[in-house]
């Protein structure tokens, strides 16, 4: 299969091309060419900006493409556009911050997606991400009808991250000591590996699998307390989980989903961490075991030079701050 990944170097877009090579594809990657040039030597790179230079795909045909950086309609509705006869399939990254409300668990593909007043937007905010993202799905299948896929993930975690909204937990837990935990044990959370999302990805452009998907995992439910013992397991931790109901850490102004990462309080929706991935493993999506995630994340972050710092998760000293507070409440109570 002749492949051409809009993207290409960073996370995703890096499995992407890893699984494709791996399965005797012949890529071709157009990108900016300002991350990680060193990959892939034997690959065809194409140099250019999405927003300018797509014109340097023309007189060329693929069997598949997958978009993994659009975020505005305009930017997906010109890729589809000049690629339509370019092309059998095509595949759009999307996530499923598209969906409106998030009040209900098992929600599926024919939850209402949220709208926007101003669908020229390109101002990403949180309000704003998931409607852009709809929008995009349409703008791809308007392009290119009955051709497309548009795939939903969840928290997209594993090696290469550039987020670190799942890494934290790993390398803060191989630490040690205290660590302040999210609300209880018992939490749900969602997340796929990059490598599995990728694996499947490209399995639905061999076989053209078309139309609307949720992709997050594993297939049963996961719990933050899951989450975590893995990571304590895996890295022969000494940590000691300190768990904070969520009235305590919004007094404490610790934030959901950045500063504890892959948390999302039920009052926020309880559907957000429940999303309905039936149809996508019906279809193929597998999940590696959890403890192989937090393993492979925490060799690779092992490896950072020293000067590589996390870009999620509570600060230390703001963490220490908030466990000495909530041992005080603990000692009142």
């Amino acid at each position: 299969m002749r492949l051409l990944i809009l993207g290409g170097t960073i996370f995703l877009g890096r499995a992407l091309a890893e699984c494709a090579l791996e399965r005797g594809h012949a890529a071709t990657l157009f990108h900016r060419g300002k991350h990680n040039p060193e990959l892939f030597p034997e690959v065809e790179r194409i140099l250019g900006d999405r927003n300018a230079d797509l014109d340097r795909l023309d007189g060329r045909t693929w069997d598949a493409v997958i978009d993994t950086c659009g975020y505005f309609p305009r930017q997906v509705a010109a890729s589809a556009q000049r690629l339509a006869k370019a092309c059998g399939h095509y595949t759009f990254v999307s996530s499923v911050s598209v969906y409106a409300s998030f009040a209900e668990p098992g929600m599926d593909e024919s939850g209402a997606v949220g709208t926007i007043e101003d669908a020229a937007t390109e101002e990403i905010t949180g309000e704003t991400y998931g409607p852009l993202k709809a929008l995009c799905e349409q703008a791809a299948e308007a392009a290119m009808p009955g051709r497309v896929f548009n795939v939903r993930p969840g928290l997209i975690v594993g090696p290469h991250d550039p987020s670190d909204r799942f890494t934290y937990w790993p390398v803060r837990i191989a630490r040690g000591g205290d660590v302040l935990a999210p609300d209880r044990p018992g939490v749900l959370v969602q997340i796929i590996d990059a490598r599995d999302l990728a694996q499947w990805m490209v399995h639905v452009a061999e076989d053209g699998l078309t139309g609307v998907y949720n992709a997050t995992g594993p297939a049963g439910p996961l719990t933050m307390g899951e989450v975590l013992d893995s990571c304590i397991r895996i890295a022969e931790s000494d940590a000691r989980l300190r768990w904070a109901p969520p009235s305590f850490l919004a007094e404490q102004e610790v934030a959901a989903w950045s500063e504890m990462p892959l948390w999302v309080p039920d009052s926020e929706g309880a559907g957000f961490s429940a999303i309905d991935c039936s149809k996508a493993i019906r279809d193929g999506l597998t999940f590696r075991p959890v403890d192989t995630i937090v393993r492979d994340t925490l060799d690779w972050a092992r490896a950072w030079p020293p000067d590589r710092t996390l870009r999620a998760g509570i600060a230390p000293d703001k963490e220490a701050a908030v466990l000495a507070a909530l041992a005080g409440t603990t000692a009142l109570s």
